[in-house]
């Protein structure tokens, strides 16, 4: 029986100084050279500098890692096949997939709990700082590591990702902390092991597991080993191979020109994997940058615009966007007890990024982030940035740093719109609100799971409509929401109540629905959208439109049709109320019973509001089930590493039910993000304002004269209004008080080798238009004639006119 070892437990087992494991001043003291000062760059990167181990939040976060070492060191008790006894990582049967990914798991997880010791003995304030007994327990795990299973002559078990990036990045990093105090010999042999986990070979092709966010964590590897190693060759390795990540990507991993982050081939992940590639690109430009290896290849401006077009678009008031998070949205408490992400966590950690990014990028750029981060920070009520206990000590020094500069003036939230056709995301931005669409199609997964991650997300990519209040509602889908919601009523989804299993249909992105119209048009601050939908594993069918205004989304549902032999629903939202919380609903100025559990039909409404959130106006009326309701789940239910605590929240759910088999079935609302119940009436009572154009499994339109807006999901040509298609395509105009109209066309399907458009209203004169319009004749009417359009990818296509 092992036992835990005490700080004076070591100093016993392994004589009175460190001297008797060989912990001497290191052999390597010669003159400084440009590896000391690459090595002491990082040391400088992961451990912050400016910032003062006396004030706050730095002095309760050195003061819980100095707590967590002080544990860590407590219970570590080396002996075979584990190095702690609650993370045993010797795999007694290797041909069993699943239980060898936590085996390797519980190996990298050992490296991180002897970095977390590495970083104690490193920081000030830690309670200890410079702790002989505590560097040498660092050293004895390292050297037990390595040769019970880290090592040259090991063979791999379990996920890939643990032998290559996370045991080895962990490992080297400790090296760098505790490099005094290490052996040329201890190092060689850390080394060696490195060299076999993570060959040059790793990064020789530009595929599979070496893209993307991989592909910038094994050259950070391999950096670090060449630092360490002291190799030039290592060190331009890294620095080379970097260069794939930085070009635009037509398909597969990487960035795309349009602003979307896919990684596992099919998967939006700007927020999760997107986040990796950012945070780790920012720390390897800064590591090499005025050295021999500095990476100067001018692709990387690439990485420096999509700050802007790729990242912002999914931050908002501090919080990262679920929508792109992938599998990272079940990462809430872990079994050990603590929180590990949630939305507002994963856009701190973006944040610190960008401000190391910046110092990369030009002044002007450099600026401007700054001055968005600042916004961000300060605009985030529901998790203030310096109160993040997840974010590590130097990524609050960085934050802090520009919170404290006086020369940067924040910048405020951006109003418009975004639409990502490669990755099936949309982001809609208003004054007081923002949105956010998810959807799937046969390129981009309907959701992802794997390592036991994510296996409730099965309709995440329906149709899902995520929004979010300025100074309200923040916390919608970071407190507790995943495991705690109705996973068949996620707020827009159209769905079947058909039971679905544990993580069915999402293995690593694998299941993609057969289906080519996903995406829409804009003009960059409206937008038509359409998803054709097929259900994930079961019969479900359907057509489904958002329309994204000045302060509302209209929604529309159409060809709602399965056989699955169960209900069918669309949720129109469902509100995260807090473990305690209420909210009075009003529907056609009655205000329902606040009592729980409470459920209604609610027969011919024609508004619907729900207090501090915002407003639901039903054209036409129509019938609305709603609901309130305590659930309560555990995150382990949604990810096997998550706590097992119970949980509760309250909701409230407004859904429409189709029946059970429907067939061409349908749905009509209008979201109003922080309507008040005067407004949603008011607007409910305007029946002039918006004109449902078409809503069947053929075309789905709206027109909303006030606005001059019109917009048309052409799922086959045909008529639609004042609009004729002569093949599928999306159709936004926007009229003008000066006299002009913008007319926006996209083909979603990424199929039609011409398309003519025609409008029925007098045009003088096109203005402006695309090489993609090959013919326009004015007059009465405008007809636009497209050429090619498939090889636009889902693009817009603008044009400009003069009325008549």
């Amino acid at each position: 029986m092992t036992t835990p070892w005490s700080r004076r437990a070591f100093l016993r087992a392994t004589g009175s100084s460190a001297l008797a494991l060989g912990i001497t001043a290191s052999p390597q003291a010669h003159a400084a050279d440009a590896y000391d000062a690459l090595r002491a760059t990082w040391r400088t990167l992961i451990l912050g500098d400016g910032f003062s181990p006396g004030a706050e939040p730095f002095t309760s976060k050195l003061a819980g890692l100095g707590s967590s070492a002080s544990a860590l060191l407590s219970t570590m008790a080396p002996a075979s096949g584990s190095l702690w006894p609650d993370a045993v990582y010797a795999d007694p049967d290797p041909d069993t997939d699943q239980e060898s990914f936590g085996y390797s798991a519980r190996m990298n997880d050992s490296y991180t709990r002897l970095r977390t010791m590495a970083e104690a003995y490193s920081q000030p304030g830690t309670g200890l700082t410079g702790d002989t007994a505590l560097a040498t327990a660092i050293a004895t795990g390292l050297d037990h590591l390595h040769g019970d299973v880290y090592n040259e002559n090991r063979a791999t078990y379990g996920n890939w990702y643990n032998w290559q990036i996370g045991a080895p990045q962990a490992l080297l990093d400790s090296c760098v902390l505790l490099y005094e105090h290490l052996s040329s010999a201890q190092l060689d042999n850390y080394l060696k092991a490195v060299d076999h986990f993570v060959p040059d070979s790793a990064v020789s092709v530009y595929s599979g597991t070496s893209t993307g966010a991989n592909r910038v964590d094994l050259c950070r590897v391999l950096a670090l080993r060449g630092v360490l190693g002291r190799s030039s060759a290592k060190l331009s390795l890294a620095a080379n191979a970097l260069s794939p990540v930085f070009p635009y990507v037509t398909s597969g991993d990487g960035l795309y020109a349009d602003g979307s982050f896919v990684q596992h081939t099919y998967v939006p992940y700007t927020a999760s994997y997107g986040s990796v590639v950012l945070g780790g690109l920012g720390m390897l430009f800064a590591l090499l940058a005025g050295s021999a290896w500095a990476v100067t290849d001018p692709a990387r401006q690439i990485v420096f615009d999509a700050v802007e077009n790729a990242w912002a678009p999914f931050l908002y008031n501090g919080l990262a966007l679920d929508g792109v998070a992938g599998r990272a949205i079940s990462r809430g408490i872990s079994a050990a007890g603590g929180l590990q992400q949630d939305d507002h966590l994963r856009g701190h950690a973006i944040m610190a990024s960008i401000v190391l990014l910046g110092q990369g990028a030009d002044s002007a750029e450099n600026a401007r982030w700054r001055g968005l981060v600042k916004g961000w920070m300060r605009r985030d009520y529901y998790s203030p940035p310096m109160g993040d206990s997840f974010l590590s000590i130097s990524s609050l020094a960085r934050l802090k740093e520009v919170e404290g500069d006086g020369t940067v003036a924040e910048i405020a939230e951006p109003v418009g719109h975004r639409l990502f056709p490669h990755m099936a995301r949309a982001t809609h931005r208003r004054p007081t609100w923002a949105a956010a669409i998810s959807m799937a199609d046969k390129r981009i997964t309907y959701y992802e799971t794997g390592n036991g991650e994510n296996l409730h997300g099965w309709h995440t990519g329906s149709g899902m409509l995520y929004w979010w209040g300025d100074t309200y509602a923040n916390g919608q889908y970071s407190d507790a929401f995943w495991p705690t919601v109705d996973p068949y009523r996620l707020p827009g989804t159209t769905a079947s109540r058909k039971v679905l299993a544990d993580a069915a249909g999402g293995d690593w992105g694998a299941s993609r629905p057969d289906v080519n119209w996903v995406g829409g048009a804009t003009d960059g601050q409206r937008a038509a959208i359409g998803q054709y939908l097929k259900g994930l594993g079961g019969t479900l069918l359907a057509k489904k439109s958002w329309f994204c205004l000045d302060d509302a989304i209209v929604c529309l549902g159409a060809g709602i049709s399965c056989k699955d032999g169960t209900a069918v629903e669309s949720t129109v939202d469902n509100r995260n109320l807090g473990p305690t919380g209420n909210a009075a609903l009003t529907v056609d100025g009655t205000v329902q019973p606040l009592v729980y559990p409470w459920s209604a039909t609610l027969p011919g409404a024609s508004w619907v509001h729900l207090a501090g959130h915002g407003g639901y106006v039903f054209p036409g009326r129509a019938t609305v089930q709603a609901r309130r309701e305590e659930r309560t789940g555990r995150w382990s239910d949604i990810n096997k590493g998550g706590s097992t605590t119970p949980v509760s929240r309250r909701y409230l759910t407004l859904w429409a039910d189709h029946g059970t088999n429907p067939s061409g079935a349908g749905y009509a609302y209008v979201l109003m993000p922080g309507a008040s119940a005067d407004r949603t009436a008011a607007r409910a009572a305007d029946t002039g304002w918006l004109s449902v154009l078409a809503n069947t499994d053929s075309q789905q339109g709206v027109q909303v004269p006030s606005l001059g807006f019109t917009g048309v999901a052409f799922w086959f040509g045909g008529t639609v209004g004042a609009l004729d298609a002569s093949a599928p395509c999306a159709v936004m105009i926007s009229e003008r008080s000066d006299g002009t109209a913008v007319i926006c066309v996209s083909d979603p399907m990424r199929m039609q080798t011409s398309l003519t458009l025609t409008w029925r209203r007098a045009v003088a004169s096109v203005t402006s238009r695309p090489a993609t319009v090959t013919g326009a004749t004015t007059g009465s009417s405008l007809a636009l004639t497209f050429g090619d359009l498939s090889g636009t990818g889902g693009a817009t296509q603008k044009i400009t006119v003069r009325l008549g």
